[in-house]
C-alpha cells in the first residue's frame, strides 16, 4: 500500500520538522557548501540554487546537469548532512518542469518552483517573476508536480501592488496543489537599488488567507527582525536572502537578549569554516560561489582594507582545481591576512561599538564583525525645469543676429 504523500501542516510538521529559521534559493549562492554552513548556524530549512528545467530536461547534456544538483556524489539530500531540502526550479514548459523534478524527487523533501525572480534573464526567459500574468500557465505548472510526484510541491512568489490580486493570486497557488507559499513582499518591479522595504502587511493578509503554512521573506536584516517578522506577519516561518549571505550566523541566536555586537561573529572566522567545508566536500563547489560568498562575508573588512580587496580579486585560482588538495589557499592567505588586521583594528578599538547609518538609518557594527548590508535607496531624479517663455519683442530678432554676428567677429579682432 503506497503512503500517502504528506500535505500542508502535515509536510511542515513531520517532515520539514516546523521550521522556523529558512535560507533562500539563491543563485550560485545557496550551494551545498553554503548549506552546511547554513545548518550549523541554525538554519532549519534550505533551498536549492534556482535550477532551470528547460536545461536540466535536456536529455542530451545529462553530464551537465551534475553542476547543477550533483546526486552522483552522493552529498547533496543526503540525510546525514543536506535535509531538510527543498530543490527548487524555474520553468514556463510543464512538461519539462516535471521531467526535471522527477530526476530530483527521491534527493529531497519537495519541489519548489520560483515565480518571484525579477531580474532581465526571467524577463527574457518567461519565468520567475514574469510569469505573474498567466495564471493559468502558473496553475498547470504546480498541479503536473502536484498530481505526479511522490514528494509535495511549494511556490515562492512576490507580491502585486494591489492586496487584494496578491491575496487571489495566492489562493490560486493553493489550489493548484501548493502546499506551502513563500510570500516575498516586494512588487516585481523592486529590485537591486530599487528594492526598498518589503510589505509585511501584504504577507499578513496572504497568511490569513490560507490554510497551508506560510513563509514569510523580505527585511530580515538582523537576528531582532526574525521575532518581529514573524509577530507582525504571524507565518510559519521567516525565509532569508540577502541578509543571510552578509550574516550566515544570522539564525544562530534570534531570541537573545545579548547586546548587538555579541550577536554577530567575526566575520574571517565565517569565511575560513566555508572554505573549510568546500575543502571537505566530494560535491565540487563552483569558483564563482566561492568568490561571491567571500566578498560578502567579509564585506565590512575588506571595504576599509582595501589592498587585501583587490588582492582576493585577483588571486589566481583554477577554476577547476581541487580544493581538497590546496587550490584555494590563495583565498585562504587573504583571509589570514585581513584576520590579522582585523584582530589589531579590535584591540586598538576605542569609543562607540555601534553608530547609526545616516543614509539607512540601520545600525553600523564594527569593522570585524559579520553584518548586513543595505544598499542605500536610489537618488530622486530631478525634475527637468522649463525656462519660462519670453515673448519676443519687435526688433528682437535683429538684435540676437547682431550678437550672434559680433560673437562670430570677436576672435578676428584680438588676433588682429
Amino acid at each position: 500500500m503506497t503512503t500517502p504523500k504528506p500535505t500542508g501542516y502535515n509536510f511542515y510538521r513531520d517532515v520539514l520538522k516546523s521550521p522556523k529559521y529558512v535560507v533562500a534559493p539563491m543563485v550560485d549562492q545557496s550551494e551545498l557548501a553554503w548549506r552546511v554552513l547554513s545548518r550549523r548556524y541554525g538554519a532549519q530549512l534550505i533551498y536549492t540554487p534556482m535550477i532551470n528545467a528547460k536545461m536540466f530536461a535536456d536529455t542530451t547534456a545529462i553530464a551537465n546537469r551534475r553542476k547543477y544538483f550533483d546526486i552522483a556524489s552522493g552529498e547533496e539530500g543526503n540525510p546525514s548532512m543536506d535535509r531538510p531540502l527543498l530543490v527548487q526550479f524555474c520553468a514556463n514548459d510543464p512538461e519539462k518542469l516535471l521531467a526535471s523534478a522527477l530526476v530530483v524527487q527521491d534527493h529531497c523533501d519537495g519541489i519548489d518552483i520560483n515565480l518571484g525572480c525579477p531580474q532581465d534573464i526571467a524577463k527574457k526567459g518567461k519565468y520567475g517573476a514574469f510569469l505573474q500574468d498567466d495564471w493559468d500557465l502558473i496553475y498547470k505548472l504546480i498541479n503536473i508536480l502536484h498530481v505526479n510526484l511522490k514528494v509535495p510541491v511549494t511556490a515562492k512568489f512576490r507580491v502585486f501592488p494591489s492586496v487584494e490580486k496578491t491575496v487571489e493570486y495566492a489562493k490560486m497557488l493553493e489550489r493548484a496543489g501548493a502546499q506551502i507559499l513563500t510570500c516575498h513582499g516586494r512588487i516585481r518591479e523592486q529590485r537591486g537599488v530599487n528594492s526598498g522595504l518589503a510589505d509585511w502587511s501584504q504577507i499578513r493578509a496572504v497568511k490569513a488567507a490560507l490554510s497551508v503554512p506560510v513563509f514569510a521573506n523580505g527585511n530580515v536584516l538582523y537576528p531582532s527582525d526574525i521575532a518581529r517578522c514573524l509577530a507582525e506577519t504571524a507565518c510559519d516561518g521567516v525565509m532569508s536572502a540577502e541578509g543571510q549571505l552578509y550574516n550566515p550566523a544570522l539564525f544562530q541566536s534570534p531570541d537573545s537578549d545579548a547586546p548587538l555586537v555579541d550577536q554577530h561573529l567575526f566575520h574571517v572566522d565565517l569565511a575560513l569554516e566555508y572554505l573549510d567545508i568546500c575543502k571537505s566536500l566530494k560535491t565540487h563547489t563552483p569558483l564563482s560561489a566561492i568568490k561571491g560568498h567571500l566578498f560578502k562575508i567579509m564585506r565590512p573588512g575588506l571595504t576599509r582594507e582595501t589592498d587585501l580587496r583587490e588582492k582576493l580579486g585577483k588571486a589566481q585560482v583554477a577554476r577547476d582545481g581541487d580544493w581538497a588538495k590546496g587550490g584555494l589557499q590563495p583565498y585562504v592567505d587573504v583571509c589570514l591576512e585581513l584576520k590579522a588586521r582585523m584582530q589589531a583594528a579590535k584591540d586598538s578599538h576605542t569609543g562607540e561599538m555601534v553608530h547609526i547609518d545616516t543614509a539607512t538609518g540601520l545600525p553600523v557594527l564594527p569593522c570585524w564583525l559579520a553584518q548586513p548590508y543595505f544598499r542605500p535607496p536610489a537618488p530622486m531624479p530631478v525634475p527637468k525645469i522649463k525656462a519660462p517663455k519670453v515673448e519676443k519683442r519687435a526688433g528682437d530678432e535683429l538684435e540676437e543676429k547682431d550678437d550672434v554676428k559680433r560673437a562670430k567677429l570677436a576672435p578676428i579682432a584680438l588676433a588682429a
